[in-house]
């Protein structure tokens, strides 16, 4: 056997001799934790800040009797003027909510849909066409343009009767927007809502005694 044959068997031979590599396993990278991104906060707006003063429970405790009727006007002007402006209303209301120190508690929640409830009473009775709303922003009251009152002006009323309560004279979670004239047909009922929203007052600590006359 020649030295070349020899060789070639050696090189045909040392292949199979070799060990097989192990398979290469992959190596898991730790996985990153997942950065969950705060909801961004929405900008306090001056609106909120003008509601705000308006709702102060500090200054509405200095004024007359009746003297919050005025701020439910402006209110409900500087809301829609936000509004056709593409800000929402809602934001705007929690915020001044928030700004008074009543934010997350009842008394500002009832405050808030109180004050909601006014702006969509005003635009499901038209009272918001462009002399309205200047009327309103300066405290006076709109006229109604739809429905069965329509070409009476817009009035605030106390749900619980001033002259039953007093205390809530002034208190923006107890006033709500209607025509002049139903507002004097209803007169100073105490009537199952009346007694249902005292109840709500003063758990949200907004009413000393949730008991109404007979």
């Amino acid at each position: 056997m020649t030295l070349r044959t020899i060789a070639l068997i050696l090189l045909v031979m040392l292949p199979a001799c070799r060990k097989p590599e192990p398979p290469k396993q992959e190596v898991e990278k730790p996985r990153q934790p997942e950065i969950v991104q705060p909801a961004p906060k929405v900008p306090m707006t001056a609106e909120s800040g003008m509601i705000a003063s308006l709702i102060d429970p500090a200054k509405l405790a200095t004024l007359k009797d009746r003297g919050a009727n005025p701020r439910i006007m402006k209110i409900v002007a500087i809301l829609f003027y936000a509004k056709t402006n593409g800000k929402n209303p809602v934001e705007i209301t929690n915020q001044a909510v928030e700004k008074i120190g009543w934010g997350g508690t009842e008394k500002g929640r009832m405050t808030a849909t109180a004050i909601l409830r006014n702006l969509d009473i005003a635009e499901k009775l038209g009272s918001t066409t462009a002399v309205d709303i200047v009327e309103m922003r300066k405290g006076q009251s709109p006229t109604v343009r739809t429905g069965p009152y329509a070409g009476d002006i817009l009035s605030v009323d106390h749900i619980v009767p001033r002259s039953a309560v007093p205390e809530l004279d002034n208190c923006i979670a107890n006033l709500e927007l209607m025509p002049l004239r139903m507002n004097q047909s209803k007169g100073d009922t105490i009537g199952p809502r009346q007694r249902d929203l005292a109840r709500k007052l003063h758990a949200a600590g907004l009413l000393a005694s949730p008991n109404l006359p007979q």
